[in-house]
């Protein structure tokens, strides 16, 4: 696998196939840990570490203990298992390290286990047939685009707070307005990659 490969793997799935605002997964923390900056980069983080880790743990599962075995049909309890124990690691660690993001990212942070983003990536590098490193690769690349998705609709949600903004159209309405007009701007990369 050469060098190139592995950045366009990562741009691709970054920009292109972002999973937020191409494939429409994650929506949930997305919409909802997005109102502030610092809870945005803290779930983008806790997300990316999840989906890179889950990405390399699922790709061992699957490859030395469903196929061996022929246990495929089990994928999707296998991965949702492996996922559910990072997500409490990753729990255990913010509350630990740093209880004030514990804390304002709340109900979400133990929503990663049932983050369809997550789930998505792990299938899709079986799908794909990926080997390790680039379950690694795009597993790491889906979690910074994820990060990217969070921080970009963070930043326009606290320039919305100060704007007068008609009340029929304040809170959830104005942001999936914007959320809209944002995985619109991303469908401008589509194209930019052939797979």
């Amino acid at each position: 696998m050469s060098v190139e490969s592995v950045i366009l793997l990562v741009m691709s799935a970054i920009f292109i196939n972002n999973f937020v605002l191409a494939k429409f997964l994650g929506i949930c923390p997305f919409i909802g840990v997005s109102r502030q900056l610092d809870s945005a980069l803290g779930m983008g983080m806790a997300v990316t570490f999840v989906l890179t880790i889950s990405s390399v743990v699922t790709w061992f599962v699957h490859s030395y203990l469903l196929v061996p075995y022929g246990l495929e049909f089990l994928k999707t309890i296998a991965f949702i298992l492996v996922i559910a124990a990072l997500v409490q690691f990753v729990e255990l660690v913010l509350k630990k390290s740093s209880p004030a993001l514990y804390k304002t990212l709340g109900i979400y942070l133990p929503l990663i286990t049932t983050n369809c983003a997550v789930l998505g990536a792990a299938s899709i590098n079986v799908q794909k047939g990926y080997n390790l490193l680039m379950s690694t690769v795009f597993g790491l690349g889906a979690g910074l685009g994820f990060t990217l998705a969070l921080i970009l609709m963070a930043g326009v949600r606290e320039r919305l707070e100060e704007c007068n903004i008609p009340k029929v159209l304040r809170g959830a309405p104005i942001a999936f307005i914007t959320a809209g007009l944002i995985s619109l701007a991303f469908m401008g990369f589509a194209g930019m990659i052939k797979e």
